[in-house]
């Protein structure tokens, strides 16, 4: 694992900290507690990228897309702006609060905007209010040097930097914001560089995703995204998570579980010994996204508004814990990240390989949650018969 001083260009195969927080009944609270959660990893990192992802912390403008932008140029934040200004009703755009922080340094500007599809624009383009932020971001990665949107959705943010995630939060003073769900990232990366733009969650309209492994399947996942009008432009393996849960949920309609099972799809072998139905469900999504299969080694923590989920690939080859105290949800890599979020949790569990734990605001059950009756891979009418295990 990294640590202060490790020579940076030296492979680990077990780096990253991952920590994911979520309040059941909507209670927000500020990053205090992730930031601590996160820290307590400070040497599955090595200082080459940190971040957290945020959801609740706009409700004054929840009906409107926040996008954080950053800039490396003043023509790229003037090409940008003219982009935004003929796309959106630009509704308010501040600097985001940071402040000094002595180990991050070299920071590009760092804008928000939140802003609101024209009803003339979206009738003129059909498409859909999130298709066309979408479009909209894409367009800005690729096509404008030096400016990344580097997150999209409504009443979220992302926060993210090279450096160690505890001196990033303090950098975003993180502190001030409340949200009802916090993911966090301490990043080691082995095959991608380590800078601002590449940095961990990866978000995409209300997606953010991070994530502790390799994704060997890249390009196949790229050139399959690509199809669909997605870009990948970040240069790092990460990226095609947050568009592959953007295509799957929110595009194809595919229930979260059936996206998992997608991304961490069972072993042809395993399918054979299914029940008929089951078996023929499963053929099916190995058939159909055979490219959205996310090969390599991965524990991801991922979110949308109302929603954490906590997943590996089928092997478990990267560690993922899970906890409940009273109706908070904890992810973390490892048991003592949950611990500095919640000092006394009432279960503590191990999630098996390929099973997703869902939390759901507005729901005290949480999917995968040992004894909760609700450890299925597959909804039942999903799967088109009753489950017995």
């Amino acid at each position: 694992m990294g640590e202060a001083g490790f020579d940076r260009g030296l492979r680990t195969i077990s780096g990253c900290g991952l920590s994911g927080m979520m309040s059941l009944t909507g209670e927000r609270v500020d990053g205090r507690a992730i930031r601590q959660s996160i820290a307590i990893l400070h040497d599955r990192s090595n200082g080459l990228g940190g971040g957290f992802a945020a959801y609740g912390i706009y409700p004054d403008r929840a009906e409107q897309f926040a996008l954080h932008i950053m800039y490396y140029t003043d023509e790229a934040q003037d090409g940008t702006e003219d982009v935004l200004s003929e796309e959106f009703d630009v509704v308010h755009d501040e600097r985001i609060p940071t402040r000094p922080n002595r180990n991050i340094v070299d920071p590009p500007a760092l804008m928000r905007y939140f802003v609101a599809p024209r009803a003339s624009k979206l009738h003129e383009l059909g498409v859909t209010a999130e298709d066309h932020v979408l479009g909209s971001v894409m367009r800005i990665n690729a096509e404008i040097a030096d400016a990344f949107v580097f997150s999209s959705g409504k009443n979220m943010g992302a926060f993210k930097a090279v450096g160690y995630a505890e001196d990033i939060a303090d950098f975003f003073r993180l502190e001030e914001y409340e949200g009802h769900t916090w993911i966090a990232h301490g990043r080691f990366p082995t095959n991608t560089p380590g800078w601002w733009a590449g940095a961990h969650p990866f978000t995409l309209l209300d997606w953010s995703v991070v994530h502790n492994g390799e994704i060997s399947s890249y390009g196949i996942n790229r050139r399959y995204l690509e199809m669909f009008g997605y870009q990948c432009t970040m240069r790092t393996d990460t990226e095609v998570m947050a568009y592959l849960l953007d295509l799957l949920i929110r595009r194809h309609g595919l229930p979260v579980e059936v996206a998992c099972d997608v991304l961490a799809a069972p072993f042809w072998e395993q399918i054979e010994r299914m029940p008929e139905g089951k078996r023929r469900l499963y053929s099916a999504l190995r058939e159909v996204y055979g490219s959205a299969l996310v090969n390599g080694p991965f524990a991801i923590i991922f979110a949308r508004q109302g929603e954490m989920v906590g997943v590996t690939e089928r092997v478990k080859l990267r560690p993922l814990v899970a906890a409940r105290k009273d109706s908070w949800l904890y992810l973390s890599s490892e048991e003592a990240g949950i611990r500095e979020m919640c000092a006394g949790p009432d279960l503590v569990w191990r999630p098996r390989a390929g099973q997703p734990v869902i939390g759901r605001v507005g729901s005290e059950v949480v999917v995968g949650e040992p004894g909760s009756g609700k450890e299925a891979r597959v909804p039942e009418e999903v799967a088109g018969e009753r489950r017995s295990d």
